[in-house]
């Protein structure tokens, strides 16, 4: 598994553990140990560039997922692949943060994650199993990494 990350962010973040924590994400998810991502951390102007450029929507935003190679929950005998790109705003997530900003920093890369593979939370059925999981895979790995 690579997991590469990039801090292009002013915020001091213990970037090993958002690579932990997507680790722990992937493995969860039943995703080939093989599988790739990339996780890039950037400031409100950049964030906001993007959200522009890919959702035409105004302002920052917390976490941007694309999606690469379309794979699923279990799919380990897909064999490897691209999971996608994750990029996270740690000066928006700081401002909606109730826990601390590395702990919804954890949140959030889980959250990109299962976008990635296909999770959603546009309808209120979606939004429940989706924000149920992620909450559990951040509990799960909390538990394991104190």
């Amino acid at each position: 598994m690579t997991i590469e990350i990039s801090n292009e962010s002013t915020s001091q973040v213990d970037t090993e553990a958002i690579v932990s924590v997507a680790a722990f994400t992937i493995a969860a998810m039943g995703l080939h140990p093989e599988c790739d991502l990339e996780i890039l951390l950037v400031n409100e102007d950049r964030m906001s560039e993007l959200h522009v450029e890919w959702m035409d929507l105004p302002g920052p935003t917390d976490v941007l997922s694309f999606p690469m190679d379309e794979l699923t929950p279990d799919s380990l005998e897909d064999g490897p692949g691209i999971i996608g790109d994750i990029v996270l705003c740690p000066e928006f997530a700081a401002a909606q943060a109730k826990s601390g900003l590395a702990s919804e920093l954890h949140l959030l890369t889980i959250h990109g994650i299962l976008h990635c593979i296909g999770f959603d939370h546009l309808l209120p059925d979606e939004e429940k199993v989706m924000f149920a999981l992620q909450e559990k895979i951040l509990g799960d790995w909390q538990s394991t990494h104190k």
